[in-house]
């Protein structure tokens, strides 16, 4: 594995190895993109501040997210289709995620299922990412299936009430659940180690919702339930409802305004994901790390700060924890490794953005990730509004 260093290799090997689907189905984001091309940009603009002769032999990235000690501030961020990408991809994740010594946020859309990775990890504690649906028993029961594995985290994610519209998942024909085609089969043709893997599994379906939600038993009926499930009307009395309920840390995604970091406080988060859901759903929104700063300036002296959309390196994690942000989810770096080289690349990726955020924190003079700061980062020559 010598010739993948970094994120972006991993990148170039999965779009070989995934099916376009499903590949594009990472790799892409809603109408014209603009948002999710700005996630990575404008995390880049922020440069750091060198500094030397400084004592750098001693250096710790041990710190917490939502109570629990991790080894870097990292987690993986709760994806759709994981186990589209490589079979059985949440468990792989799972148990990357658990070597590695960081929480793995396991996603309601998952192919797994709740019991699946639980079992899987001799039942570690990982987080669970849970999608408020129009059935409010069907929600109540996940929240137990939650606990009952032993979760220690339960995350909100508050920004899919309606769908974006995504042009590449359209374009393919990409359904929930995908529906094959003789293009899409004729693809899965090139794949053959894809398709091998995914002959050894039975998980091939969205292993949380069939079986267990009301009058879904086979491919048809998920097909109509998940058109009519996601709920609009999701409020901030749900979340108080769903703390209520679950007793535990919450953390609450998909936070891009102030006032809703005011509002999801004050409804029981313990923690905040500043989010736009990887610009997969309001394109021309603005890029996460451009609003990180206000939302922390907001509530982060009363609730703790996470980031996500954009992380692409160490380096990336680096510039949101000097602006603030307690710790960072990868998805798309984690979903590049998995469907590269299954568990092996998940565990690559999460050693690439350990190593850079390691490095990188040292040429900046610090030796303790949680004493890192803003004055890491150079003030921008043009600023972004918000972020200085």
């Amino acid at each position: 594995m010598s010739h993948v260093t970094c994120i972006e290799d991993l990148r170039r090997l999965a779009r070989k190895r995934v099916p376009r689907m499903f590949y594009d189905y990472v790799d892409g984001g809603s109408w014209t993109e603009s948002t999710y091309r700005a996630n990575e940009c404008d995390l880049q603009r922020l440069e750091f501040r060198q500094r030397v002769a400084c004592d750098i032999t001693h250096r710790s990235l041990d710190s917490t997210m939502a109570g629990q000690s991790v080894s870097m501030p990292v987690a993986i961020a709760p994806t759709g289709l994981t186990g589209m990408q490589y079979a059985d991809g949440e468990i792989l994740a799972a148990q990357a995620a658990k070597r590695a010594g960081i929480p793995f946020t396991l996603s309601t859309m998952s192919i797994c299922s709740i019991e699946a990775v639980a079992n899987a990890t001799g039942h570690h504690p990982f987080w669970f990412q849970l999608y408020v649906t129009r059935d409010r028993r069907f929600s109540e029961d996940l929240i137990e299936r939650a606990r009952a594995a032993r979760c220690s985290a339960l995350m909100v994610t508050m920004d899919l009430q309606v769908f974006g519209q995504r042009h590449k998942d359209r374009k393919n024909g990409l359904s929930v659940p995908p529906r094959l085609t003789p293009k899409h089969l004729l693809d899965l043709a090139c794949k053959p180690r894809w398709c091998l893997g995914m002959l050894g599994t039975r998980h091939r379906q969205f292993g949380n919702i069939v079986g267990h939600a009301r009058g879904v038993d086979d491919i048809r009926s998920l097909v109509a339930w998940t058109q009519e499930q996601f709920d609009p009307t999701l409020s901030w009395a749900d979340v108080e409802w769903i703390k209520q309920r679950w007793g535990g840390p919450l953390i609450v995604k998909g936070i891009q305004h102030p006032d809703d970091a005011h509002l999801a406080v004050e409804s029981g988060a313990d923690a905040v994901v500043v989010s736009n859901h990887g610009g997969r759903q309001l394109d021309g929104a603005a890029s996460s790390i451009t609003t990180l700063p206000e939302i922390v300036e907001a509530v982060g002296a009363t609730t703790e700060i996470h980031f996500d959309s954009g992380i692409r390196s160490g380096q990336d994690a680096l510039r949101a924890l000097a602006l603030g942000a307690r710790g960072v989810y990868i998805g798309r770096a984690m979903l590049y490794g998995l469907g590269a080289l299954g568990e092996a690349g998940v565990t690559r990726a999460l050693d690439i953005i350990r190593d850079e955020l390691d490095l990188s924190m040292a040429f900046c003079g610090r030796t303790d990730v949680q004493a890192v700061d803003r004055d890491i980062l150079r003030p921008l020559l043009r600023p972004v509004a918000g972020t200085w």
